[in-house]
């Protein structure tokens, strides 16, 4: 078994090494307060308290897991010029990338269920979606990715690896694993993510079914407000769906064999890092509900600072 390996990334000058690790920092930093911010409002705030708020801070835990699993190492071995990871390094991002990924992919179906029950059975919704259900779903999510991530880490790292120790890629990504793997068997695990695509479609299908309708209520709602403010809450929610999906069904399904272009590391870069940069501002920050949470929390914190001021000078 290796004791690390090269993670070959983003080839070119260093002044292009520094830009990418410039990029991935600003982006990372911005997820990081953005989710942060969400966790924190949602907790606080008890018009806050509800299952669809209660999700979005599921999420947001999710997508700090899954962007700390590889950007943070990338950035540091951009600046260092120093591109090897070891192999528990290599084990840790494994199972915390898919163990985030599969969770932010539960969620993003159970937050598709909760806008159907809320749109289209609103007298029944807090039957539906109560205290118990809610908790239960989420945990199911956290159990279960858990679970699959436990065998997909161990049926990777069970193969060997004898000679080529250079990973395609700017982390440890399964696919890149069992192209250098010299094991004759990879079936096992190219049975596990051909079952977890199969599971990814009926999650997907899920999703769609949702919103169909979804849809199909909000084009009978007679205002063209109400209309509106439906669609501003569920086609962020599609589009992210759509884009976290795409670009993992395209990374994990291509052709493993071969050297891995620009293209295919921008791929893993789209869903692994934009869905945590993008799903506060699309969830939470254009929310009017979250803007009065954040504007009572700053309130709040400018009274406390100024009658500490205020002691102090007397």
């Amino acid at each position: 078994m290796a004791m690390e390996f090269l993670l070959l990334g983003f080839f070119g000058p260093r002044s292009l090494q520094l830009l990418q690790a410039g990029v991935f920092a600003a982006v990372y930093l911005a997820a990081l307060v953005g989710n942060g911010l969400t966790i924190t409002l949602t907790c606080l705030d008890s018009c806050l308290h509800t299952p669809m708020y209660f999700f979005l801070r599921n999420l947001s835990v999710s997508d700090i897991c899954l962007i700390s699993a590889v950007v943070p190492k990338a950035v540091s071995n951009s600046i260092n010029h120093c591109n090897y990871i070891s192999l528990p390094g290599c084990v840790t991002q494994v199972f915390l990338m898919v163990f985030s990924a599969y969770t932010e992919l539960c969620l993003l179906t159970i937050m598709s269920i909760d806008r159907y029950a809320a749109i289209c059975q609103p007298l029944h919704y807090e039957v539906i979606m109560n205290k118990g259900t809610c908790v239960q779903m989420v945990t199911l999510s956290w159990l279960s990715s858990g679970l699959i991530s436990a065998i997909h880490t161990v049926s990777t790292f069970s193969l060997s690896y004898c000679g080529n120790h250079e990973i395609q890629q700017f982390f440890c990504d399964i696919p890149q694993l069992l192209a250098i793997s010299c094991s004759k068997h990879l079936t096992t695990e190219i049975v596990f993510i051909l079952v977890n695509a199969v599971l990814d479609t009926c999650y997907f299908i899920c999703i769609i079914v949702s919103y169909i309708y979804i849809f199909s209520t909000v084009r009978k709602i007679p205002s063209t407000e109400g209309q509106a403010k439906a669609y501003s809450t569920c086609l962020p929610h599609l589009a992210v769906v759509g884009l976290f999906l795409s670009t993992a069904f395209v990374a994990y399904l291509k052709p493993i064999l071969g050297s891995s272009s620009s293209a295919d590391l921008l791929l893993s870069a789209f869903y692994i890092v934009l869905p945590s940069s993008l799903n506060p501002i699309i969830y939470s920050l254009r929310n009017k509900a979250m803007k009065a949470g954040l504007k009572k929390l700053l309130t709040r914190k400018l009274l406390t600072q100024k009658n500490v001021l205020m002691f102090l000078q007397e």
